[in-house]
């Protein structure tokens, strides 16, 4: 069974491809193990960007051009893991769509004297609090909720302090009460096609959509991969003292005698140039449907995502070169690392640290057909 979105453009070509982007007093990606630092190799002094972090703007960049109005997207083009999602909602709906019913969402009442305890205790799998207006709490039990999962979950947490007894026997109660059942193969399969259709995210990068909190959609393998960035030179970051004119609260500003500043430091990057490589395969991108109109949006996001990712830490962020080398065939004409090989970067002034892109060489061959290579094609997007 095909996962395609429906589309005349099916991708018949394997791509391969070079991002070189800078960052100029900015950190491109802290890293929160290391009191947000700039992340590095620690052993070259190169700095270093995850995958997730490009994917991340990326997808920020989709979902900022195809967003209609609120949660509302261009239909194909909804970002399934963006800030504050649910991801099990989205299965739900997917669900929905196809008519395959899996069970009804519970909603339970928690009692006025539970609600402080259940407010602070640990729940199963598949349940999650609500709020209404008015801050009445009560209990939403997932339309695909695993009720032996949950089950044994209460049974295994029975003597946790946490636990309030009351509660989960009124939890206890309510996984009796659902109605819910797993998917079959065959409609996990449809689940997994039908969010490979909704979402951009989804049939381009991939995703394991086997939750426990939500029906099963299976995992998808995405057919456009990035590695991490690495700067091309060693980076030293810099440590900045910074002075808010403000205190968060009247004891800091009384200890303060009405001073009121607080400290804080900041971590940059004087100068690096960053290159990272991707892979489009032309195979897995028929099992999703990512087509050419999914690609050239890839290749508009690669150019202008940090154009519209900007922020105190990022201020001076953009893609320098983006070089890809379309093959002639779904298999490929060359090997990729050969192909990269010919994206040569070398300092002017191997003496003087580097501030800026002009104290690089970026050499690379003329755009078109590559001689060395016969089958494979240099576009030059970014150059």
């Amino acid at each position: 069974m095909s996962d395609a979105k429906p589309s005349d453009s099916t991708i018949c070509n394997r791509y391969d491809f070079v991002l070189l982007f800078d960052v100029q007093d900015g950190n491109p990606n802290g890293d929160p193990d290391a009191g947000n630092l700039p992340r590095l190799d620690a052993e070259t002094g190169q700095g270093l960007v995850t995958d997730v972090s490009l994917k991340r703007k990326v997808r920020n960049f989709v979902g900022l051009i195809k967003r209609k109005t609120g949660d509302l997207y261009e239909q194909g083009y909804d970002i399934y893991v963006k800030e504050k999602a649910v991801l099990g909602h989205a299965h739900i709906e997917a669900f929905k769509k196809l008519d395959i019913n899996l069970g009804e969402e519970t909603s339970v009442e928690v009692p006025p004297d539970l609600q402080d305890a259940v407010r602070d205790m640990p729940l199963p799998d598949g349940i999650e609090r609500v709020t209404d207006e008015e801050g009445h709490l009560s209990l939403r039990l997932a339309a695909g909720l695993d009720k032996g999962a949950a089950a044994d979950w209460l049974k295994d947490h029975k003597d946790d302090p946490a636990l309030n007894k009351k509660a989960a026997s009124l939890i206890s109660k309510a996984i009796k009460g659902t109605t819910s059942r797993k998917p079959t193969r065959k409609e996990t399969e449809r689940g997994r096609a039908q969010m490979c259709q909704d979402f951009f995210d989804i049939r381009t990068f991939g995703a394991v959509l086997s939750l426990k909190t939500a029906p099963n959609c299976g995992q998808v393998r995405g057919p456009v991969q990035i590695t991490f960035a690495r700067s091309v030179d060693p980076i030293v970051a810099a440590e900045h003292s910074i002075t808010r004119m403000a205190v968060a609260t009247a004891a800091e500003a009384e200890k303060q005698q009405g001073d009121n500043r607080t400290m804080g430091r900041k971590h940059t990057v004087p100068y690096g140039l960053y290159r990272a490589h991707g892979f489009v395969s032309a195979f897995l991108a028929k099992q999703t449907g990512f087509d050419s109109e999914d690609l050239e949006l890839l290749w508009q996001a690669l150019e202008q995502m940090f154009e519209h990712d900007r922020s105190a830490a990022r201020g001076q962020m953009a893609t320098r070169g983006l070089y890809v080398f379309r093959h002639d065939s779904e298999l490929g004409n060359a090997p990729a690392h050969k192909l990269f090989d010919l994206i040569r970067i070398q300092p002017r002034d191997a003496a003087a640290p580097p501030r800026a892109i002009s104290d690089y060489s970026i050499e690379s061959p003329p755009g078109g057909r590559l001689e060395e290579f016969p089958g494979v094609e240099l576009l030059k997007l970014v150059d």
